[in-house]
């Protein structure tokens, strides 16, 4: 029982805990301002280098990792699978200037969870963060295209089959297209369990731990059309 004057319990949402590794000091600052700033984030920790972020431990693991391309020593991309291994629950985000096809690729290969420009307004980017936690893969639109560009262009090695059915193969596409499993979930008609289900099997399938592995792996074995 509570006791009389005692202050109702608080049903504030747990903020989504934000680490940036970022080099140029305005950025990483501008950033950490408008994270710690807005109600239901929280900028957990900043590093100047992957090498810093690395030897650094984590007492509080976040939920996203914000991390860019361009960084002095060890690049953010080369740094990603040491992140992840270290820190498999952390979605990994990538906000870089760099918007050409090799990084992308290469990026989505490494595990990255989606892939935004700088110039992404402040608004959008913290709409990301929270979709990114939620299982989406935020893109900018530039990237989106290319992203499907590089679908287009990439020629799958021959005979190559994971038996996947065709419900599957559609939920597969919607996520390729950018979908998260919310809106895959909606554009089928059916529940966000039944999502999760089926890329349980996918998963299985297509041996990837993740959604960005999965659409990577899409990618480069054009499994849809």
């Amino acid at each position: 029982m509570e006791k009389s004057g005692s202050p109702p319990p608080s049903t504030s949402p747990v903020p989504i805990k934000v680490t940036i590794v970022e080099d140029d000091r305005r950025i990483r600052e501008g950033l950490g301002t408008l994270i710690q700033g807005t109600e239901g984030y929280r900028c957990a920790f900043t590093f100047r280098s992957m090498e810093e972020a690395l030897a650094h431990t984590w007492k509080e693991v976040p939920d996203v990792a914000l991390v860019d391309i361009g960084l002095p020593g060890m690049s953010g991309i080369e740094g990603l699978p040491l992140l992840r291994k270290k820190y498999p629950s952390v979605a990994l985000l990538m906000l870089t200037v760099y918007e050409d096809d090799e990084r992308i690729f290469q990026a989505l290969c490494a595990g990255a969870c989606g892939y935004l420009l700088k110039k992404t307004p402040p608004a959008k980017l913290l709409e990301s963060l929270r979709e990114v936690t939620h299982g989406g893969a935020p893109m900018s639109p530039e990237i989106a295209r290319r992203v499907l560009g590089l679908f287009r262009e990439i020629r799958p090695p021959e005979r190559v089959t994971y038996d996947l059915t065709p419900h599957e193969l559609r939920l597969l596409k919607l996520l390729v297209e950018g979908h998260n499993y919310q809106s895959a979930a909606a554009e089928l008609g059916v529940s966000f369990s039944t999502i999760n289900f089926h890329m349980q099997n996918i998963y299985g399938k297509l041996q990837v731990h993740s959604k960005s592995e999965a659409v990577a792996k899409a990618l480069r074995q054009r499994l849809v059309r």
